[in-house]
């Protein structure tokens, strides 16, 4: 699709030259620290390409609710960051990614560790690629161990040209 990737897409590209073993964690090390609050949750970052990701979290207590299932907030926080990726790996470098809406419908109780799944289609990848502003609504299913899902999510996501630095 795109001919020249953006920063995001090349560090991923070079992770994916890794031996098979250190793949997963070189990618979790690399997102991690681009944006640290990911890691604090414990977010992995399972399958990451410009047309889709796929994101996991753990049902362990640092991100419990009081029924010891994954919490609202990182349900959110897991569904917000596999469209956030997505749209990342797809905005040009010249500009800025900002989540614009959320909405999350909490439909039934999660069981167990959780995935979100984004997807871009090819439509929303090339206008990416050719607008210096724009917006998308991103899909992701989120569904627990169970094979549910236990929440529903829509994300609008905006591009806009960065700021000159001075």
């Amino acid at each position: 699709m795109n001919a020249t990737p953006n920063r995001l897409a090349r560090t991923l590209q070079r992770v994916e030259a890794l031996p098979a073993l250190l793949r997963g964690p070189a990618r979790n090390l690399a997102l991690r620290r681009a944006v640290p609050f990911t890691g604090t949750a414990g977010l992995d970052f399972v399958a990451l390409t410009p047309a889709m990701t796929e994101i996991a979290i753990a049902n362990k207590r640092p991100v419990q609710n009081h029924i010891q299932g994954v919490h609202a907030a990182a349900m959110a926080l897991l569904a917000e960051t596999a469209t956030g990726m997505v749209v990342g790996m797809n905005v040009r470098d010249d500009c800025l990614p900002l989540c614009k809406s959320m909405h999350v419908d909490f439909k039934k109780r999660a069981t167990g560790a959780m995935r979100a799944t984004a997807r871009l289609s090819e439509a929303q990848r090339a206008s990416m690629a050719a607008d210096a502003k724009g917006e998308v609504t991103v899909s992701v299913v989120v569904t627990d161990e169970a094979g549910v899902n236990p929440v529903e999510c829509e994300f609008v996501w905006a591009w806009i040209p960065k700021a000159p630095k001075n």
